[in-house]
């Protein structure tokens, strides 16, 4: 039995789109699906305990910066990232492979792995997929990243063919030191850049090593949205159809909806959290800063259309009171209502699947919010 398994409750007749449920060895998830990240062990402000209310089932964190620190082998000795973090339910690590490859000038890339310098101190490190693959296996999380280079945009066709084809090498040699097949599934990443021969090259040499699940990577890096759009549209047939599909880096509300309609099944994206920090809210009536003079003295909800703990509790003029005192309970509330609003798009998107209109349910939600599909909204 594998330990990560896609099982397919519904397809929408309006638009394709399909309704899923993944199952881990820490619980199952319905499918499509936002994921926080909490990149070091920690969605940011955030306790387990407000995840689970706002009934998050799967989050993230990152290889890259859980081998700085506080280092993988001290997160084995505290029993794997679920323990470590007071986490029961299901957990994804990234491979750091985007992290090291936007060092740009301060590493080096060879056939054996990469070459870089830590962001924190400049010490010289080392990954290889075999090095990437005992750092997941350490942490212990359910589904764990292959390393990949993830190329950048605009990149020319030599560059990225060149990159996509290590990809698929790194691929194979993550998935020959994978230690844990029993307990943590190894997903593959899809490459290609921009180029629809190199999308394809890369799935099919990937679903022919039957990997338990696939993520499209190289996607929102800059790439107008349309861009996107269209490299999904002639990737997401391509893989397999019983087995989880993987969107990495994608958060806008108009791209997961849009995502969803071509197939997807995971998403995630650090927009909600970082946006938040800023004082940058998503609502039922738009994009809303509320920082801005215009809420001093409003002493309504965020988003009166929303009943997450900030907006059942808290109005715009305190919320915009405790950003502009750099307060970090304005944060964890802002951060909080973003994180529902996404998690609570995505519950709209399963019921709209059900109900055979996803497709209403977009150009619904665009006409809502005056949204450009070209631009993220947000």
């Amino acid at each position: 039995m594998a330990a990560v398994t896609y099982e397919h409750i519904k397809t929408c007749k309006q638009t394709g789109a399909r309704l899923g449920i993944v199952h881990t060895p820490h619980g199952s998830f319905e499918t499509p699906i936002f994921m926080p990240v909490g990149t070091l062990a920690t969605v940011k402000t955030m306790s387990p305990e407000d995840l689970k209310e706002m009934d998050a089932r799967i989050i993230l964190s990152n290889t890259y910066h859980l081998f700085l620190r506080p280092g993988h082998e001290l997160v084995r000795e505290a029993g794997g990232l679920h323990k470590f973090m007071n986490w029961d339910r299901a957990i994804l690590t990234d491979s750091g492979g985007f992290q090291v490859f936007s060092l740009s000038d301060m590493r080096k890339i060879e056939e054996e792995g990469v070459h870089f310098k830590s962001h924190l101190n400049g010490d010289k490190l080392f990954l290889s997929p075999e090095k990437v693959m005992e750092i997941e296996n350490a942490l212990g999380p359910d589904i764990m990243m292959a390393f990949d280079e993830c190329a950048p945009f605009p990149a020319d066709y030599d560059y990225v063919k060149h990159s996509m084809e290590r990809t698929t090498r790194w691929a194979e040699r993550c998935l020959e030191a994978h230690a844990r097949p029993h307990d943590q599934a190894l997903f593959a990443i899809v490459q290609g850049g921009m180029y629809a021969d190199l999308r394809k090259q890369s799935a099919m040499d990937l679903t022919s090593m039957d990997f338990p699940g696939y993520a499209i990577g190289g996607l929102s890096v800059g790439e107008p949205k349309h861009l996107m759009y269209e490299v999904l549209d002639s990737t997401m047939p391509l893989l397999p159809f019983n087995k989880p599909r993987y969107l990495m880096g994608v958060g806008s509300p108009d791209a997961l909806i849009e995502g969803a309609i071509r197939g997807v099944d995971m998403f995630d994206c650090v927009l909600p959290t970082r946006i938040a920090r800023n004082g940058t809210t998503m609502t039922s009536e738009g994009r809303l800063v509320v920082r801005n003079a215009k809420f001093e003295r409003d002493f309504g909800p965020l988003d009166p259309n929303c009943d997450c703990y900030t907006c059942r509790n808290y109005s715009r003029a305190y919320l915009r009171h405790l950003i502009k005192c750099d307060e970090t309970f304005g944060l964890r509330l802002t951060t909080y209502h973003n994180l529902y609003f996404l998690l609570n798009l995505m519950k709209q998107v399963r019921q709209a699947i059900r109900d055979d209109r996803l497709g209403d349910f977009r150009d619904e939600f665009f006409e809502k919010y005056g949204m450009d599909q070209n631009k993220s909204g947000f």
